[in-house]
């Protein structure tokens, strides 16, 4: 028995390929150009497939007969006993015209061509997208009952499913995949589509929020995922099987999980907090779908949907598979694989393995530049604060690199010192003395940093002060209030608006802000410390709203406390405080978030403690006043005594530890 295919090195097409090579005849593959032939050559490679059984056939689907010579259609005539077309645009992002030349186009040249050849059997394989939007059970017999076909992909799977019924004069046979996701036994796949686009949210939150914390989310429709391998064994069986022609066979699970029960699988793979309460959207059903429609088209949800579809990187198309209403019948397929041991495995049973492949594999951040060196190569990267703690050690982990660095700091004899110790390391920096907190040295500094370097590509706004005092203790101390104002907000702002101009003309830039724990925590005794950085924070999540779509980028880091000068031999872990992150730790953040760009960085410690102030504050104060005793506020001050923490604080803090970061 021979074989012609076409998609054949695709992500089903080279599933099939692999278990056709096990069976007697040869195999002809449509290749459009050397690099397909070379993607084939490594696909036989890799899975070991005889070389001899394969025959490269050059030509495309887009063009009439296939564009193959009329040499090779003349040897093909009378030889090919199953021709296979798997070719098509599965993307649901692809522009209407790709889908229509490659889905509809170039199945009939497809066919046609299989007509010509006198080909045995056309095995056309389709997508379960045929059914469009149809609200209910849609069966194997099924395709002029579709409803829902506005998208372009399910409308020109449709009708080039439409097109092989009521038009090929050789015997057919249909096959409609499910959502096909990664090989149940191995995790494989080569896209990312279909549920892997909730992936990156599921990640995001195992990253914020400690693996048992129960959210509240929703529970759509059903999806029905499909693992490869199960797909191509089953299409394999079924296309060798006798007197099945002209019939139409759904490649779906016969009892697909509900989409709320998908993600909390594979949250549960990733080891992600789960949905403990699921909102069903079908109560949404009451609600007429015009309604949804003019809602769709309101500006400001439009904005709000796009701002959604691009964090989450998923395509807003996707969006709908979430509530997707069809179910689909498999009688024949299922009675089709009756004498065979091929059954579709439990998601439950392999969802970590398509997790740990997606992961290792696919995840969109393996392929974004990850290094230091690649992101701050020739970039301009101002560091305020620069002549000690998390500023020096930051400007050390950069001396490596290829940036120019540019250092701002008060102590003069400081921060010539950080310049020497860079230079000593290979790199280079320009450094500023100058009091931020002060207005007229600073435009003065910003000016002469424009002179000397122009646009600022990395702006990192370190530079601050902190004063542990209790409100009991500060009524009469205003000025304490004001000058930690003028520093740590009305610096970083000084900084932020008087580059902001080159940023934005030039359609780039990143701004990096340390925050502090605190203003997620509430913690007592740093009352103007929080409240200087909540200003901070407040400003930057508008301004990141407002310049987000003009290329300028903005990164709050929640700093945890950090063992620095500014920093009370109070804190210190070894008098059995509160644990203390080192100055390479912090410096660490701070390289993550230049080539992360992440909107936040925070401890899961500091988002619990936020978590619990926006949604029980009682609890959020009972806690913090756990570890805070009135009698703490007689001697403090920027210089305060170091007393021996009190047991409930020690106990306190020694759970925190685990959770520190």
């Amino acid at each position: 028995m021979n074989y012609f295919i076409t998609g054949a090195t695709g992500f089903i097409g080279s599933q099939l390929l692999q278990r056709l090579a096990k069976r007697p005849g040869e195999i002809y593959i449509l290749t459009y150009d050397k690099i397909s032939e070379d993607r084939l050559e490594a696909l036989l490679e890799k899975h070991h497939l005889p070389k001899n059984k394969f025959h490269c056939i050059k030509g495309s689907i887009t063009e009439p007969n296939l564009g193959i010579s009329a040499e090779d259609t003349k040897n093909l005539t009378g030889k090919i006993d199953q021709f296979f077309h798997l070719a098509a645009i599965y993307d649901l992002t692809a522009s209407e015209e790709d889908m229509m030349r490659a889905n509809i186009e170039g199945t009939e040249h497809t066919l046609r061509f299989a007509e010509r050849i006198n080909a045995g059997c056309f095995h056309y394989f389709s997508s379960i997208a045929v059914a469009g939007q149809y609200r209910g059970w849609f069966r194997e017999d099924m395709l002029n009952e579709a409803t829902g076909l506005e998208h372009a992909y399910f409308s020109t799977k449709h009708n080039a499913e439409k097109l092989v019924q009521e038009t090929a004069t050789i015997p057919w046979r249909a096959y409609r995949p499910g959502i096909v996701i990664g090989d149940s036994k191995t995790g494989e796949a080569d896209r990312v589509d279909g549920p892997y686009y909730f992936f990156k949210i599921i990640q995001k939150l195992r990253r914020a929020l400690p693996e048992w914390a129960p959210l509240l989310g929703l529970e759509g429709g059903r999806l029905n995922l499909v693992p490869v391998d199960y797909v191509a064994d089953a299409i394999d069986h079924i296309s060798h099987k006798p007197e099945l022609d002209n019939q139409c066979f759904h490649i779906v699970d016969p009892d697909p999980y509900r989409s709320g029960e998908v993600i909390n699988l594979f949250a549960e793979a990733g080891h992600a907090p789960r949905m403990a309460m699921r909102l069903d959207m079908r109560v949404f059903r009451m609600i007429p779908s015009h309604f949804w429609s003019q809602l769709g088209q309101v500006p400001a949800l439009k904005r709000f949907i796009d701002a959604i579809s691009k964090e989450m990187d998923m395509p807003q198309d996707a969006l709908g598979y979430f509530n997707y209403p069809t179910q689909f019948d498999c009688s024949n397929t299922l009675n089709a694989l009756s004498d065979s041991n091929i059954c579709c495995p439990r998601l439950a049973d392999y969802a970590d393995k398509i997790w740990d492949f997606w992961e290792r594999n696919l995840d969109p951040e393996l392929h974004v530049e990850k290094t230091l060196q690649g992101c701050v190569n020739d970039k301009v990267v101002v560091i305020t604060g620069a002549s000690s703690g998390i500023g020096y050690t930051t400007a050390l982990k950069l001396a490596k690199t290829k940036a120019r660095l540019v250092l701002i700091a008060r102590d003069l004899d400081r921060l010539q010192q950080t310049r020497n110790e860079i230079e000593r390391l290979g790199g280079h920096a320009s450094i500023y003395q100058c009091d931020l907190s002060q207005d007229e040295p600073s435009q003065a500094v910003i000016k002469q940093i424009k002179h000397d370097h122009g646009k600022v590509d990395i702006l990192i706004n370190n530079a601050g002060r902190s004063i542990r005092r209790s409100v009991e203790k500060a009524t009469d101390r205003l000025h304490d209030y004001e000058r930690t104002m003028q520093i740590n907000y009305f610096g970083s702002l000084r900084m932020i608006l008087g580059n902001l101009p080159e940023m934005i003309e030039a359609g780039e830039g990143h701004i990096i802000n340390i925050s502090s724990i605190a203003v997620l925590t509430n913690q007592p005794l740093f009352s103007a410390y929080a409240a200087s950085k909540s200003a901070l924070d407040t400003f930057t999540r508008t301004a990141s709203t407002e310049l987000g779509g003009q290329g300028i980028d903005f990164t709050t880091i929640n700093m945890p406390l950090v063992e620095t000068r500014m920093i009370s031999d109070h804190y210190r872990e070894a008098e059995g405080g509160i644990p203390l992150l080192t100055p390479e730790e912090a410096a660490d953040l701070i390289i993550k978030a230049i080539i992360e760009k992440p909107k936040r960085i925070a401890t899961k410690l500091g988002l619990l403690g936020a978590f619990i102030h926006g949604v029980y504050p009682k609890l959020g104060e009972l806690l913090m006043a756990t570890g805070y005793n009135p009698e703490h506020g007689k001697h403090d001050g920027d210089n305060a005594e170091p007393k021996q923490p009190s047991a409930d604080v020690v106990a306190i803090n020694s759970i925190m530890r685990e959770i520190h970061m």
